[in-house]
């Protein structure tokens, strides 16, 4: 039986600079995004919308979120599958369009993950990466596509670089 979790987020608008939305130019994108025992973090809209460059928005927090999560997964399968993951990075990228008076929408994110592991072999840390992406909550829950480009490299003094390692 599925479990179900629930998740609480507060965001409120701090952009009223007097006369609230009087107009369109008249308010600043400002806002505050709170969860019970965490730092806050301050967002606004992306520049191409009257926002601050300096704060995250929330299209870069959709596409951190689906970075993190299937980082999140894929450690685990690793952890799990016997290969040791020593660095991890990703250089995550999403592609919006604007429809006009529609809005827009996501057309796609692509994952870059680099992937360091000091043991366990190389095409197995490559592989994880699928069932990672399939049990990733986030892009299940997208009606875009989540594409996975990664690279794994063995760290130089590794038993599996010096071909000492299991395969």
């Amino acid at each position: 039986m599925p479990r179900t979790h629930v998740f609480d987020a507060e965001v409120e608008w701090t952009g009223n600079l007097g006369t609230g939305t009087s107009e369109y130019r008249a308010y600043d994108r400002a806002h505050t995004i709170r969860a019970v025992g965490k730092p806050p973090i301050h967002g606004s809209s992306s520049p191409g919308f009257r926002g601050d460059a300096g704060a995250y928005n929330p299209e870069e927090l959709l596409v951190a979120a689906l970075a993190a999560c299937h980082m999140l997964w894929y450690l685990h399968l690793c952890a799990v599958n016997g290969v040791r993951v020593v660095g991890y990075a990703d250089r995550a990228t999403g592609s919006m369009e604007e429809s006009g008076a529609d809005g827009g929408r996501f057309t796609d994110v692509v994952l870059r993950p680099r992937v360091r592991i000091s043991a366990g072999d190389p095409e197995r840390a490559r592989a994880l990466h699928a069932p990672a992406h399939e049990k990733c909550y986030i892009a299940n829950s997208v009606n875009f596509p989540v594409r996975v480009e990664p690279e794994v490299e063995v760290d130089a003094g590794s038993p599996t670089a010096t071909g000492r390692g299991s395969p």
